[in-house]
């Protein structure tokens, strides 16, 4: 359930309200909007709903939340959640650009990347130290090696990095080099991973299961925030149906779904929304059509020589063409890029 307090009130009155929810037992989260702060209270809902608190001159009303994700949702955050990142936004009026290899290979590959998307207009250098394949044989990623290549890469362009951490054993790791974790498709519902991120001052990246519900997808980002990590962005990088034209089948409709449910920022990935980088445009600007607040892109300077996830990769030339179409396209949606 959640206590919303009075337009204005002191923040002694808040702190009393804290301590009383702490002293029957409650998990407490905070929320404190433009107007108003909401106290988030993780517990048994009649013991707070008989406790008076209803009665304090500070508290406006006590609102039970009857959805199992209550972090996320839009009634425990009436507003969008927007994020400062390295002094780049993600949520709100800005778009969010994130290119670049699905794998970092060498760090001439990346360097060449970065300063392409970069040069098209990307803010965030996506690429892959640690690779979760579904084959043991396939490139698995060169781990801390990438890493410090992304770093080489931020250094020179001024990017911020976006990298996939694979188990809470690397967590800390990772955390050191990127500027966003990133919890991959394989690991939503890895609950150990998400408790340790959950743990940390550091933005969130959470891509939704090939097979996840929304409402799965939306509890793994709260085991995130439950642990007191509220910057959490969502990815829709599509789901596992029976059509074999694409990759997986990209599912736009969640985008204004989870806009209604929750609070999160929500980009998409339509490189592995279709695994072929000809449907990628189109599905960009539709993301964005249908209220994404930005998109990961993957991009290579050749993708026909890709370690992995060529096939879906964008070339400079492509990905150049395509923010020139999302920039004319970004100004009719109320959006900028």
């Amino acid at each position: 359930m959640i206590v919303v307090m009075n337009p204005g009130v002191e923040e002694k009155d808040i702190q009393m309200v804290v301590e009383k929810l702490k002293d029957m037992g409650f998990g407490v989260h905070l929320s404190r909007g433009v107007y108003r702060t909401i106290i988030g209270a993780i517990g048994d809902r009649e013991k707070a709903l008989s406790s008076g608190l209803e009665a304090l001159p500070s508290v406006e009303k006590i609102v039970p939340i009857s959805k199992p994700f209550k972090l996320v949702s839009r009634e425990f955050k009436a507003e969008d959640s927007v994020y400062r990142i390295g002094g780049v936004q993600v949520g709100g009026e800005e778009l969010a650009m994130m290119a670049g290899p699905c794998a970092v290979e060498s760090l001439e590959q990346l360097l060449e990347a970065a300063r392409q998307v970069k040069a098209c207009g990307a803010k965030f250098l996506r690429g892959g130290a640690f690779k979760p394949r579904t084959s043991p044989y396939s490139f698995q990623g060169l781990e801390e090696e990438g890493l410090k290549m992304l770093a080489a890469a931020r250094e020179d362009t001024g990017l911020l990095i976006v990298t996939e951490v694979m188990n809470q054993h690397t967590v800390e790791m990772v955390a050191d080099y990127a500027d966003i974790l990133q919890v991959g498709a394989r690991s939503m519902q890895n609950f150990y991973l998400l408790r340790e991120i959950g743990r940390l001052d550091k933005p969130v990246l959470l891509k939704r299961g090939i097979s996840a519900t929304i409402e799965e997808w939306l509890m793994s980002a709260e085991y995130i925030m439950s642990e007191g990590n509220y910057q959490v962005i969502l990815c829709e990088r599509g789901i596992r149906t029976f059509e074999t034209y694409t990759r997986n089948t990209l599912d736009l409709s969640c985008v204004p779904i989870i806009k209604r449910l929750s609070h999160l920022p929500v980009l998409v990935d339509p490189s592995h929304g279709t695994g072929n980088w000809h449907w990628v445009p189109a599905m960009s600007r539709a993301a964005l059509a249908a209220g994404a607040d930005g998109l990961l892109v993957e991009v290579h300077p050749n993708p026909a020589e890709a370690l992995c996830d060529g096939p879906q990769s964008l070339n400079p030339e492509n990905f150049g063409s395509l923010m020139a179409s999302l920039k004319e396209l970004a100004p009719v949606l109320g959006r900028r890029l």
